[in-house]
């Protein structure tokens, strides 16, 4: 199983990316997908999540502000950051461990996590 996140860099506060992870060598249409964050010196974060069925879920700090989305037919789920702010710069990660979870991530002990792309705002 791989996840392979992409689409992190630096914008200024306000801007705008979109994250993808693209997944392969599973049946991705049958997994909840997430996208955790750790900045330096915190914890992982659970950021935002979408099951099978396409139900979402979001940190109430990006609530508004993110969008997260999956094509099944691509084995891609992606992240949608508008208005960014400083406080969301931190390394992205895609998961399939919903939960969240604290400590450090990739948390590689609960199921598949993408190696991270880097998000910077200033």
């Amino acid at each position: 199983v791989q996840l392979v996140e992409s689409g992190g860099g630096s914008v200024q506060a306000g801007g705008s990316l979109r994250l993808t992870c693209t997944a392969s060598e599973f049946r991705f249409d049958d997994w909840d997908m997430a996208w955790h964050r750790q900045a330096p010196g915190n914890q992982c974060e659970l950021v935002s999540t979408i099951n099978s069925a396409g139900g979402t879920y979001y940190l109430g700090s990006v609530q508004g502000r993110f969008t997260i989305s999956r094509d099944n037919a691509k084995n891609t789920v992606y992240l949608q950051m508008t208005s960014l702010k400083p406080e969301d710069t931190a390394a992205y990660y895609c998961a399939t461990h919903t939960l969240a979870l604290g400590g450090n991530c990739p948390a590689t002990a609960f199921g598949y996590w993408g190696q991270g792309t880097q998000v910077t705002v200033s």
